[in-house]
């Protein structure tokens, strides 16, 4: 197995940003995402990743941006095979397969969050108040539970931390009324016809995170999409609603922190070689599943 990547530098170039997972530089008039093999659980970063994580990540959201781009404008400069630029190629080799090169948008503040299943946060809140993110839902509903139709439940963006579930008036107030309604409907289609193509390949789109930005006034699509680390993807034959259920996400490895007397606070422990292996082997399959092709 190849050694993950797990930090990353590219000297004469200035580092805008380090997330969780992803490294922005600033290439003058266009940005370099380059999504590393780090994977966080609860929070945390875990010392060490998951080698070609990135690069399951990084091909997904190529996948899925050539999909929607016929209805969904998205910040794209460069395509999945295309070559590196001159100034980029001496550091072919950690950036090959999981770099982005793309437009400079202005993100948005607020994370578009499409729900079409009961689990997670949504899950506990509707236990409480029968709500979801506020959105009244029917009685009776069970964990796992398909939603009458899909939801959208945007969030605040936390530099640390959780994002918090806000209601759409709330977004609304943090981007205005006319982009809040743009990103719900944008959302909304993006999800449902992912979903529906999902399913064909076995895969269950139980929710998803999209980010979007602006750019010269244009609502775009960025970041990633609709990838084993922004979405719950669950195998459709093993779907059982009333429970818990199994996925091609990091719930894996959120299952087997679960085992363990750790607080859920900085440092996280080290994840064991075949807990690394088993869920480098969840995000392959699911780019497998998804595209029909193997990496």
């Amino acid at each position: 197995m190849p050694e993950p990547l797990l930090q990353l530098d590219l000297p004469g170039f200035r580092k805008l940003k380090s997330g969780k997972v992803r490294e922005v530089f600033d290439l003058g008039d266009r940005l370099l995402f380059v999504a590393t093999d780090r994977i966080s659980a609860f929070d945390c970063v875990m010392p060490n990743g998951i080698p070609r994580k990135g690069e399951v990540l990084t091909r997904i959201s190529y996948f899925w941006f050539a999909q929607t781009a016929a209805f969904q404008a998205n910040h794209l400069l460069s395509q999945a095979d295309d070559p590196l630029p001159p100034e980029l190629q001496p550091f072919v080799a950690q950036l090959a397969r999981r770099c982005m090169i793309v437009k400079k948008a202005k993100p948005l503040a607020i994370e578009c969050v499409v729900r079409g299943y009961l689990a997670g946060s949504g899950w506990k809140e509707y236990r409480e108040r029968q709500t979801v993110c506020g959105i009244k839902l029917p009685a009776g509903l069970r964990e796992s539970s398909e939603l009458p139709e899909p939801i959208f439940t945007p969030a605040t963006k936390a530099e640390s931390g959780h994002d918090e579930n806000i209601s759409f008036d709330e977004a609304a107030k943090l981007v205005g009324t006319v982009i809040a309604e743009e990103a719900r409907a944008a959302s909304l289609k993006i999800y449902n016809y992912a979903r529906a193509y999902a399913r064909e390949c076995g895969i269950i789109i139980a929710d998803t995170k999209f980010e979007f930005g602006l750019h010269e006034g244009k609502l775009l699509l960025i970041d990633e999409v609709l990838t084993p680390d922004s979405s719950r993807f669950w195998p459709a034959d093993q779907y059982q609603a009333g429970r818990s259920q199994a996925s091609f996400d990091k719930q894996f490895v959120r299952d087997y922190l679960e085992t363990l007397d750790w607080n859920k606070t900085p440092p996280a422990p080290a994840l064991p070689p075949e807990v690394v292996a088993k869920t480098q082997a969840k995000y392959l399959e699911a780019y497998q599943r998804l595209t029909g092709k193997s990496l």
